[in-house]
C-alpha cells in the first residue's frame, strides 16, 4: 500500500494506492488554480477515510506547488469546509 499522493498528468488526476485500489481525484489546472471535479472511491473503501486521506496529499501537493484550489466535487468542497487548515488553499 502506498502511502503517497502521486500525480498522473496523463490521466488529470492525483491518484492513492490503497492495498491494490486507487483513490483518485480529477482535476484541471488553470494557472495557479487547481479546479477539483470529481473524487472517486472504489465502493470497498468508501467510509475508510481514503478519499480524506487522498485529498491531505492534494493539499500537500498544492501548498508546494503554490496552487489554489476550486473545490468543484461535492465531497471535496465538504470536505475542505471541515478542514479549516486548508482555507488558505481556496482560490478566491
Amino acid at each position: 500500500m502506498s502511502t503517497s499522493v502521486t500525480d498522473n498528468p496523463a490521466m488529470s488526476r492525483f491518484e492513492l494506492d490503497v492495498n491494490g485500489q486507487t483513490v483518485f481525484a480529477t482535476y484541471r489546472r488553470r494557472g495557479t488554480i487547481l479546479h477539483i471535479p470529481y473524487v472517486e472511491a472504489p465502493p470497498s473503501l468508501r467510509g475508510t477515510g481514503a478519499a480524506g486521506r487522498l485529498l491531505e496529499g492534494v493539499m500537500a501537493i498544492a501548498r508546494a506547488e503554490g496552487l489554489t484550489i476550486v473545490p468543484i466535487c461535492g465531497y471535496a468542497a465538504n470536505w475542505m469546509h471541515r478542514h479549516r487548515e486548508h482555507h488558505d488553499l481556496l482560490a478566491r
